[in-house]
């Protein structure tokens, strides 16, 4: 799925910062992978360059055995629109919309038929359980019921990769465990899964952990079976 080879992020001028310094990893096909690490360690840069929200200083950068790291912005939208499904630790949903048009957002933009749309879009919010709550907006919604609906709107697109940035950070234990849940369900479905976590409990539900300090991989271990 994804090929990191001596990947690194720079900022700044004169005085350079490297957010991300000499990576080298491969993840496969339906890993469920977490990254762990302090804050400022370089996590959500390395979850953005993977996500191809964000492009390497250096290095190379395969994704689906596709050299994305030197690729057009345009080519990287379209990667992105086919491929990829984003978590965020703050919901990232439209105040405006409801519940469902959150949701259906996602397929819009890939230009899903209406009645697709609709289908897909009922089943997507009754798999993670927030159906009854479809003609809701977000500030009419818990924090847990607001992340459901992000990770609605990340899989009903059906992505090959999903990439979550925190996805418990705002929650109470309950809903940060439905949310693991739903994650770990993606993997089953062959739905490569990267997170991005300080919880080292919710860590240890991936199959592998990758721990970052000062932009460098300095732990990987396998999580026992």
């Amino acid at each position: 799925m994804l090929s990191l080879t001596d990947i690194s992020k720079i900022y700044g001028g004169k005085v350079k910062t490297r957010a991300v310094d000499g990576v080298t990893m491969d993840i496969g096909a339906g890993e469920f992978v977490a990254v762990t690490g302090p804050s400022g360690c370089g996590k959500s840069t390395l979850l953005h360059i993977m996500g191809l929200i964000d492009t390497p200083s250096e290095g190379s950068l395969k994704f689906m055995g596709e050299e994305v790291a030197g690729a057009s912005e345009r080519r990287l939208t379209q990667l992105q629109r086919e491929h990829v499904g984003f978590v965020f630790q703050n919901f990232n949903l439209i105040d405006e919309l409801t519940a469902a048009e959150n949701v259906e957002v996602a397929l819009i933009y890939r230009g899903v038929t209406a009645k697709e749309r609709q289908r897909r879009v009922a089943e997507a919010l009754e798999h993670v359980g927030i159906a009854h709550r479809a003609r809701h907006r977000p500030q009419q919604l818990s924090g847990g019921q607001q992340q459901r609906v992000a990770v609605a709107r990340a899989l009903v697109s059906k992505p090959s990769l999903l990439l979550a940035d925190e996805p418990t950070g705002n929650l109470d234990t309950a809903n940060g465990e439905a949310v693991m849940n739903l994650l770990t369900e993606a993997t089953a479905q062959g739905v490569t899964v990267i997170m991005v976590t300080h919880s080292l409990v919710h860590a240890a539900a991936a199959q592998r952990t990758i721990k970052l300090l000062d932009g460098k991989v300095v732990v990987e271990s396998l999580m026992a079976a």
